[in-house]
């Protein structure tokens, strides 16, 4: 992974075909997803279940590019190791998930991974002032995390906070919830850059008929970049 501020599109596949996800993955890559977003849930820390470092595993093969993992899971640091040799590139774990989570950071990084940190809408951005040096990429929640599909919540005073206190660190911002064509540019000029968006980028198409694929994400791509086709 080589660090630039350009926009990137990380579809999640909490919103694909849950019993196709390798198709699934290569096609979003093959319309120009950037990144492919895995929300691993764990029906304690957020309310719903979803998948775990094997189904990481196994649509590994099927990814070219990045693997950004997102732990919406508590506790964290029993499992770090689990998503190393699954292939994730870059591990999220939330600043609300556990007491110590510098220690967290460190582990991930330890792993050979990128280190993320979460943010959920009610958590200020001080409270990873003292991780900066510690992570590759902060993601703010625009929803209240457990399910896909839910109404964007505007945090662009936070994410203006956290791009000042990033400054020129080589560090991701990452916005995941509620992204679409309409709430991009939000975010994008409040100085995000990876956007994550599951329901609007996989919304009208299928494996078998990828091409909607394609246009959501370069409706996002060009929203988030100023540029309206």
């Amino acid at each position: 992974m080589t660090f630039d501020r350009s926009i990137k599109i990380a579809p999640s596949i909490l919103a694909a075909d849950f019993a196709n996800f390798g198709a699934e993955c290569a096609a979003v890559e093959a319309q120009g997803a950037d990144w492919i977003h895995v929300d691993v849930m764990d029906g304690h820390f957020v309310p719903n279940i979803t998948f775990g470092a094997a189904t990481c595993a196994a649509i590994r093969p099927h990814i070219k590019g990045v693997m950004d993992v997102h732990l919406m899971i508590a506790p964290v640091d029993a499992y770090i190791e689990d998503f190393a040799k699954a292939g994730a590139d870059v591990l999220t774990a939330h600043v609300e998930a556990g007491p110590h989570i510098h220690r967290t950071l460190q582990a991930i990084r330890g792993a050979g991974m990128k280190a993320g940190v979460a943010l959920n809408p009610g958590t200020p951005a001080s409270a990873v002032s003292e991780l900066m040096d510690l992570v590759d990429l902060v993601c703010v929640m625009t929803v209240n995390p457990g399910f896909g599909g839910q109404k964007f919540i505007d945090m662009t005073a936070k994410i203006k906070a956290l791009r000042e206190m990033i400054g020129d660190r080589p560090v991701h911002i990452e916005i995941d919830g509620g992204v679409d064509p309409k709430t991009a540019p939000l975010v994008a000029q409040a100085g995000a850059d990876v956007l994550v968006a599951g329901s609007a980028v996989f919304r009208g198409g299928s494996v078998a008929d990828p091409a909607p694929y394609g246009d959501n994400i370069r409706a996002i791509r060009a929203a988030a970049s100023g540029v309206w086709a």
